[in-house]
């Protein structure tokens, strides 16, 4: 009986199905991202943290995307293997894959909230942290408060999807907006009433992700569909290893994107430090507060992107459990054109409205140096911000569609071997611009190997159907 309920996934007609999943999936991600997004605007917006906060923020932000990584992993993967399991009437496997997510989130959130505390200095220093002294300050105090939050963040972001996969987009996306508007709402209050400067933007976050892990508890004592006891609590190989494959595409994405912000980082204040104006200690720490401010732009784009395509993994995964292939195909089409309008909108405002994205994170209190190179950030990083978003697309479907393989080597291709190395080689040949050069090289030559593998897999669904028919 509990696969009944979610039986309209392949009734109810595609667009439909998108809409009704995509936007709470969009609207969850972009709330999520502003926790680190609000922090910086108001810290920015704070005269006596300024460009150091925000750098400092910068440092602190891929260190956050690792515990995101782990987090996905075990929630996408669950999300993924529920929605399969439901579409083949299995939902024994369901409730294991989901009692099984759960216990290691825990885990796994311990262990990193541990390392964090541990080895603070030194991981610090190995994202840029060391740029100047004051930098480094803030870092640490930002950084150790962020770091006793881990474990309920990681348990909100991992607990997201597989609300998802139970049938509640809409439930998923107020838990993590009511984090979020408490983030928002005791930001102000801590950065400018109380001025606790670093450590009150770290604590507002962290209560906001203490509510939305909450939340998440809540409803996995009312679940829909999926009917967890006991025994769904102990691990078991097959299932762990089914859940983390499925998971691992998303996981590899964003930690293969931590790499790729470490080699930016260090490649900022390596060649900052030589250029004739960021070399001078007050403005050493501008290239990687702005560098901050252009990825977090980004970073709105990419919760839209990812949302949209996200939010699609329950009902690609029931309709492939179930064969209906010319579904899956149909559902694909619209997402990959949905994915270039949303770059194609994001490309227009970075290249015409810089000036005024720039000015949210408290331009106006730096020099014309400052404006400068934002306005040049912006333009460069991401003029290939359309092939991004399909890029992204391609990823995550294929996720959906039980292809692992695939879509984890595409998002290795992309943020190790072109994120990474040219981040790494660009800036010899052209200093700081080939830290900006990095981003659209390596998407423009992702894009080409996305082509082929999207060509494939048209071929495939369309091949899988015509023989289903005869």
């Amino acid at each position: 009986m509990e696969t009944i309920s979610n039986s309209f996934l392949v009734k109810d007609p595609v667009g439909k199905l998108m809409r009704k999943y995509a936007v709470p999936c969009i609207i969850s991600l972009l709330v999520g991202a502003l926790y680190n997004i609000v922090d910086q605007i108001f810290i920015a917006n704070a005269s006596y943290l300024g460009s150091y906060g925000n750098a400092a923020n910068t440092v602190v932000f891929p260190l956050t995307v690792v515990a995101l990584a782990i987090a996905v992993m075990a929630g996408d993967g669950c999300c993924a293997f529920v929605s399969l399991s439901l579409g083949k009437k299995e939902p024994e496997n369901a409730s294991k894959s989901m009692g099984n997510s759960i216990l290691l989130t825990v885990l796994f959130s311990l262990v990193l909230c541990g390392i964090y505390l541990i080895f603070g200095d030194q991981i610090i220093a190995m994202f840029g942290g060391t740029v100047n002294e004051e930098t480094f300050r803030h870092s640490r105090e930002y950084f150790f408060w962020i770091s006793l939050g881990i474990p309920f963040y990681m348990f909100g972001q991992a607990m997201n999807p597989v609300i998802r996969a139970d049938g509640s987009p809409k439930f998923a996306m107020a838990a993590t907006l009511t984090g979020a508007v408490i983030n928002i709402i005791l930001d102000p209050v801590f950065i400018f009433a109380f001025k606790l400067g670093m450590m009150g933007a770290a604590v507002a976050t962290v209560i906001g992700q203490i509510a939305t892990a909450l939340l998440s508890i809540w409803y996995l004592l009312h679940t829909k569909v999926v009917k967890l006891s006991g025994k769904d609590f102990k691990l078991k190989g097959e299932i762990v290893r089914r859940t983390l494959v499925l998971g691992i595409c998303s996981f590899l994405s964003q930690i293969s994107l931590v790499a790729a912000m470490a080699a930016i980082n260090n490649m900022i204040r390596k060649y900052g430090a030589l250029d004739e104006i960021f070399g001078r200690e007050q403005y050493a720490q501008i290239p990687m507060a702005v560098v901050g401010i252009v990825m977090k732009f980004f970073q709105i784009v990419i919760s839209i992107v990812v949302g949209m395509a996200a939010g699609c993994i329950p009902i690609v995964g029931y309709n492939m459990g179930a064969g209906l292939n010319r579904r899956v195909q149909d559902i694909f089409t619209k997402l990959l054109a949905a994915e270039a309008v949303v770059g194609g909108v994001s490309l227009v405002i970075v290249e015409f409205f810089p000036v005024g994205l720039i000015n949210i994170f408290g331009a106006a209190n730096e020099s014309v140096y400052y404006t400068d190179f934002a306005i040049r950030a912006f333009r460069i990083y991401l003029c290939m911000i359309v092939f991004a978003c399909v890029n992204k697309a391609a990823f995550i479907f294929l996720q959906a569609m039980g292809k692992a393989v695939a879509s984890t080597m595409l998002s290795m291709v992309r943020e190790i071997i072109f994120g990474v190395g040219f981040a790494l080689l660009l800036p010899r040949f052209y200093g700081l611009d080939g830290v900006l050069y990095s981003m659209p090289v390596s998407d423009i030559l992702t894009f080409i190997v996305s082509a082929v593998i999207i060509v494939s897999t048209y071929k495939q669904l369309r091949g899988t159907e015509a023989t289903a028919d005869i």
